[in-house]
């Protein structure tokens, strides 16, 4: 049965693909049965030919231009002449402080997608901002150019009348020119259809076992996924599990207390342990590894030496060769981490590996001397681990927030992101799933890496935001911090927890087919 599910799945049609001004049909799974448990399927649909029309006839339609000058302005906004090269009579400045805003009332012809170009300026650099359609959290935009250009937020879905646009005030210090609303362009189908080859040519049959259930599923299921420090039976999972009745298919864990700065200061690490056992209960694993710097470069706290504030590591003088040293340690602490997942690979464990994640956000110090210094570490580490320590059950996953950054198709196999939109904030982040897709040059698997809030599911299917995971950061964002094992809703209230957990397109552990017998992909053989 379960060869036929899998036959099934490769024959699916994505039916995520809306017309310019049509809701895409929601699916409807059904159970089917998989090494001994039930195994989430789909009916047999087709993509009309309709559909493939609007995608090549898409032709661009403005349905309004709105002058910030003429919305209505809370806080310091207020409006102001004195930059050249605006539209209309003006435009609006002062988002400065929380609750700074610009709020447009808007008329929306008839339901489906819309973009939102926000006209505007940054006073300095790069600025993110927030959007909310009818007071309800919906995304931020980004703007770093001095000059007013293009700042958009794709495929909003609006039903047809009188709506708020609201933009406000998170980093600030923006000149906001006009909202400019387009129909959207539908999406294109080959945005799912996506190749289980791994990019490592020697990877293990278990490695390509998982990445064929992975593609089968992605456009069709998302995974569910926590993090937890203490494995299956830790706090998050157990919250989880007694508010929804349900396990995480995928469990988070982290390298960061097997590099060696922090072994030498006395910690411990259990994952290696923890990965093993979910792998056993049938469970997804994936690591990230925060890496603390070397003790040479540490300057502040030890137990935050992966943060710039706290190390004075120059990373670009290490790729160049400047500091040979500094080389050699980078070195020795791969090592640390290749024993590792040696151990991982000798018990026969697939791993999604997600090393050197966020780095663009410059917070951390392998992102701290720009892209090129980055993309020699990132591909030196992958060297390192698959050709020296021929680390075969890796599946590659990048995440470092930006297409600039990225080191290219031949070492990377999945794309994250990952995303902390605020508390309840529920959208499907369809305008970032849409950026970080063109993130690859060719079509990759597109996950949310980290989490804060847990998008609605719901809304991903409508919207076409098919994230291929969702795995939830630890501690606050599900657990109040007491003795007792409690929820917090403080980003993720309990009802949406529940509806996430139990949604029909969501895959959970209780959900997953036997991955150590699953079938190979024609191209993953």
């Amino acid at each position: 049965m379960q060869r036929e599910i899998e036959a099934h799945l490769r024959g699916i049609m994505i039916p995520f693909i809306a017309g310019a001004l049509m809701v895409p049909m929601l699916l409807t799974a059904l159970g089917g049965c998989g090494a001994g448990e039930d195994t989430k399927r789909l009916p047999e649909t087709e993509q009309s030919e309709s559909e493939d029309d609007r995608y090549e006839e898409y032709i661009p339609q403005t349905v309004g231009i709105y002058e910030a000058e003429d919305a209505e302005f809370s806080g310091n906004v207020k409006d102001s002449k004195s930059k050249k090269s605006y539209s209309g009579k003006g435009y609006a400045e002062g988002f400065q402080e929380d609750g700074d805003a610009c709020i447009f009332t808007v008329e929306i012809p008839y339901d489906g997608f819309y973009d939102l170009n926000f006209i505007s300026a940054s006073s300095g650099g790069e600025k993110h901002n927030y959007v909310m359609v009818d007071d309800e959290r919906i995304g931020t935009v980004r703007v770093d150019e001095s000059s007013f250009s293009d700042s958009i937020l794709a495929r909003v879905y609006f039903t047809a009348g009188t709506h708020t646009v609201s933009y406000s005030k998170y980093w600030g210090w923006i000149y906001l020119d006009n909202l400019t609303i387009t129909v959207s362009k539908p999406i294109d189908s080959a945005v799912y259809e996506v190749s289980a080859k791994l990019c490592n040519e020697n990877a293990s049959e278990s490695a390509r076992r998982l990445m064929s259930y992975l593609c089968d599923i992605y456009g069709t299921y998302i995974l569910s996924g926590q993090n937890c420090d203490t494995g299956m039976y830790g706090k998050e999972f157990q919250v989880i599990n007694n508010t929804t009745g349900k396990t995480p298919a995928v469990l988070g864990l982290d390298f960061m207390e097997y590099s060696p700065s922090r072994v030498e200061n006395g910690s411990l690490g259990y994952a290696t342990e923890h990965a093993v056992n979910f792998w056993e209960k049938g469970g997804i694993v994936t690591f990230c590894w925060h890496w603390n710097a070397p003790a040479k470069y540490l300057t502040g706290k030890w137990y935050s030496g992966f943060y710039v504030e706290h190390t004075n590591i120059d990373l670009e003088a290490i790729m160049s060769g400047r500091d040979e040293e500094g080389y050699e340690l980078l070195l020795a602490d791969m090592d640390a981490i290749a024993k590792q997942l040696q151990i991982l690979q000798e018990a026969d464990v697939p791993v999604l590996f997600r090393p050197l994640h966020e780095a663009s956000g410059g917070w951390f110090w392998w992102g701290a001397y720009g892209a090129d210094a980055y993309k020699k570490l990132y591909i030196l580490l992958y060297e390192k681990l698959t050709y020296e320590y021929e680390l075969n059950n890796l599946i590659w996953v990048w995440n470092g927030q930006s297409r600039d950054w990225y080191p290219g198709d031949e070492y990377v196999d999945i794309v994250g992101e990952d995303i902390y939109p605020g508390e309840k904030v529920y959208a499907s982040q369809i305008s970032k799933y849409l950026e970080v897709v063109s993130y690859a040059d060719s079509i990759k698997p597109v996950y949310m890496t980290e989490n804060g809030c847990i998008f609605d599911p719901g809304l991903a299917i409508r919207d076409g935001a098919m994230w291929g995971m969702w795995c939830t950061w630890s501690g606050e964002f599900v657990c109040k911090d007491t003795a007792i094992f409690t929820l917090s809703e403080q980003y993720t209230e309990k009802e949406m927890l529940i509806k996430a957990y139990t949604h029909e397109n969501v895959i959970t552990l209780e959900d997953l087919p036997d991955l150590k017998n699953y079938s190979l992909r024609d191209e993953a053989r």
